[in-house]
C-alpha cells in the first residue's frame, strides 16, 4: 500500500482570522504549512502517491505543492465544486481512477499532526481484515480535575488528565468496498462508521503517539508549544559528552 487520500477541503471557520486568506491545512506550524508536515510523514513511511481532496482556496495548495516531486511524492488533486462533507469527499476520491481499486488505502484529515508509525496501522489492518480501521487516541480533559473522597475532602489534583475514553484521530485504513457504505454528501462519522461498528466491520487502532487536531486558535497555539517542547526535549537528550571531552571542558 502506498496511496493516501487527505481531506483538506474545509474552510476552518473557527480558525479565523488565520484562514481568511488560506485553507486550514496551509496554516504555518514552525514555518511550514501543516499539510507539508503530513506529507513528509507519509513519505517517510513509504506513501508516495497522495490524492488531495480540496475545496476552499485550493489554488494555494496546488501552487505550493505542485505535482509533489519537490516533496518526494506524486500528488493528484480532486476539487469539490460544492462542499461534499468528509464522507462525500472520501467517496469521490475512492471513485477516482488514480486511487487503487484492488487494495486498501490510507485516508486522513488534513487538519491533524502526529508522529504515529503509519506502517503499523496498515499491518494491523491487514492482519484483522475489517472493512475499515480507525485510529483512536485517548480523550484528554481540557481542565485540571480534583479528586474527592466520600466526605467531600479534596484528596488530589490532576492537571488535564486522560479520561477512560477514546476519540477518532481522523486516520483510517479503508477497503475499496467501503465505497458502497459512504454517503454521496455528508459525514462518514455520522452514518457510515456507526453502521460498520454495529456489523462488526470497524476495527480500532488505539495509540498513545503524539497527535493533535487543529480546530481553533487555541489548538494552534498548543500545537506550536508542543512542537517547541518536543524539539527542546530531543535537543536536550543529545549526548554532548564526546564533544565536551574533545574540547577539554
Amino acid at each position: 500500500m502506498e496511496h493516501v487520500v487527505i481531506l483538506c477541503g474545509g474552510k476552518g471557520e473557527r480558525l479565523r482570522p488565520f484562514t481568511e486568506d488560506k485553507p486550514k491545512c496551509m496554516i504555518p506550524v514552525l514555518g511550514n504549512p501543516l499539510l507539508s508536515l503530513q506529507i513528509k510523514l507519509l513519505s517517510l513511511h513509504g506513501f508516495k502517491k497522495v490524492t488531495l481532496s480540496c475545496g476552499y482556496k485550493h489554488e494555494l495548495i496546488q501552487d505550493y505543492f505542485g505535482d509533489g516531486s519537490k516533496h518526494s511524492v506524486e500528488i493528484n488533486y480532486l476539487i469539490e465544486e460544492t462542499p461534499l462533507g468528509r464522507g462525500g469527499a472520501l467517496k469521490q476520491a475512492l471513485k477516482d481512477p488514480s486511487v487503487p481499486k484492488d487494495e486498501p488505502i490510507l485516508a486522513m484529515n488534513g487538519d491533524i499532526i502526529t508522529n504515529l508509525a503509519l506502517s503499523q496501522v496498515v499491518s494491523y489492518h491487514r492482519k484483522h481484515k475489517p472493512l475499515a480501521t480507525i485510529v483512536t487516541v485517548p480523550l484528554k480533559c481540557d481542565y485540571g480535575i480534583i479528586e474527592l473522597d466520600e466526605s467531600m475532602n479534596a484528596t488530589a489534583f490532576k492537571e488535564k488528565p486522560e479520561l477512560p475514553f477514546w476519540v477518532n484521530a481522523g486516520i483510517y485504513v479503508l477497503e475499496p468496498d467501503i465505497i458502497d457504505e459512504l454517503p454521496d454528501k455528508g459525514d462518514h462519522e455520522v452514518g457510515t462508521f456507526p453502521a460498520l461498528a454495529q456489523q462488526g466491520l470497524l476495527k480500532a487502532f488505539p495509540t498513545q503517539a503524539f497527535w493533535k487536531a487543529i480546530d481553533t486558535a487555541k489548538d494552534l497555539n498548543e500545537l506550536r508549544n508542543d512542537c517547541e517542547q518536543l524539539f527542546l526535549q530531543s535537543f536536550l537528550q543529545t549526548d554532548f559528552a564526546p564533544a565536551l571531552a574533545a574540547s577539554g571542558k
